[in-house]
């Protein structure tokens, strides 16, 4: 049997051992400089903070927003908006941006992460719930159906809950992505991640620029009805010019939702940041992406593909559309 806890102290282990840096690497860090001061946010706290967290684990449920220490988690919280991570916790691709743990799960999957789904809902009172996961190349439909069945399973225990999916290429095979697609979540996000030219080393050889696009338009295309998004970090060595581009190859596919985030580095062995943009920066790319066409557009230096993910919902409410 498949132990996830098991596997979940593992990759715990893995990154205290990473983080132990040597000189090599603390004068590596020395080098790039502290954060700015607009990257420096409290550490969640409060009342409902515990009691929410503490309800969390009595349920052995666990939300990306702890796992991924993410700067946003209390608000996001007190939104009665979270993210779950499904299909355990070791990805199959190694992405250079990203800390998750990389090897092969065997084709195992817990099934229990179906109704787990539903118990997280019912314990943080979600309005809205965003499903991700790791790659899983090594299932025969890299989890398109778990996926579908989570998203089925909570919109019948909880009708009023909206859901939204950030999930993998599913090697950008149409019978998968139909069977995710029909599962009909509120939202399908798919991250183009970098600009073209830095998609490799930035991205696993398996992912691709124009295959991250061909999805995006597959959904668009096919079904109309569901919201497509995408989200772009910036910080690793990209222009100007490309980071428009990118936002027009994305307007291109069909894409309605954008987020735009600082990359900022896991530990010493990921890639390096190359510029930290200041808040006022992300408020231009915002007002430049609205002009190109985007619906909505979450960007600044601690947005991550699913912070306040609910606001598109507010956005679609205050336009006075009918959900």
């Amino acid at each position: 049997m498949y132990d996830y806890d098991e596997q979940r102290n593992k990759v715990k282990d893995k990154k205290v051992k990473q983080s132990s840096l040597t000189e090599k690497h603390l004068e590596e860090k020395k080098s790039l400089g502290r954060k700015p001061e607009w990257l420096r946010v409290d550490i969640p706290s409060g009342e409902n903070y515990k009691e929410v967290k503490k309800d969390l684990r009595d349920k052995k449920l666990w939300t990306v927003c702890e796992e991924a220490s993410c700067p946003n988690l209390s608000e996001c919280w007190s939104a009665k908006t979270a993210t779950m991570m499904i299909l355990g916790g070791t990805c199959t691709r190694a992405c250079k941006f990203c800390h998750v743990d990389t090897g092969n799960p065997q084709g195992v999957v817990d099934f229990n992460e179906i109704s787990n789904a539903s118990k997280m809902v019912s314990t943080m009172s979600l309005k809205y719930l965003v499903l991700t996961s790791v790659d899983r190349d090594d299932l025969p439909d890299f989890g398109a159906g778990h996926f579908a069945n989570i998203v089925k399973r909570i919109k019948k225990d909880h009708p009023e809950t909206l859901v939204e999916v950030l999930i993998p290429d599913f090697d950008a095979c149409e019978e998968h992505m139909d069977t995710l697609a029909k599962s009909s979540p509120f939202v399908i996000a798919q991250n183009i991640e970098t600009v073209k030219r830095l998609t490799h080393p930035v991205r696993d050889r398996r992912a691709g620029y124009e295959k991250t696009l061909n999805c995006l338009k597959y959904y668009s295309t096919n079904y109309p009805h569901i919201a497509t998004k995408s989200s772009l970090m910036l910080g690793l060595g990209e222009t100007h010019e490309e980071i428009l581009e990118t936002m027009k190859d994305l307007r291109a596919a069909g894409v309605k939702v954008l987020t735009l985030g600082q990359y900022l580095r896991p530990t010493m062995r990921h890639l390096a940041v190359e510029k930290y943009y200041r808040p006022q920066e992300f408020d231009h790319y915002k007002d430049i992406a609205l002009e190109m066409g985007f619906e909505f557009v979450a960007s600044g230096p601690l947005v991550r593909s699913s912070y306040k993910a609910a606001d598109y919902l507010n956005h679609l409410k205050a336009q006075g559309h009918e959900l």
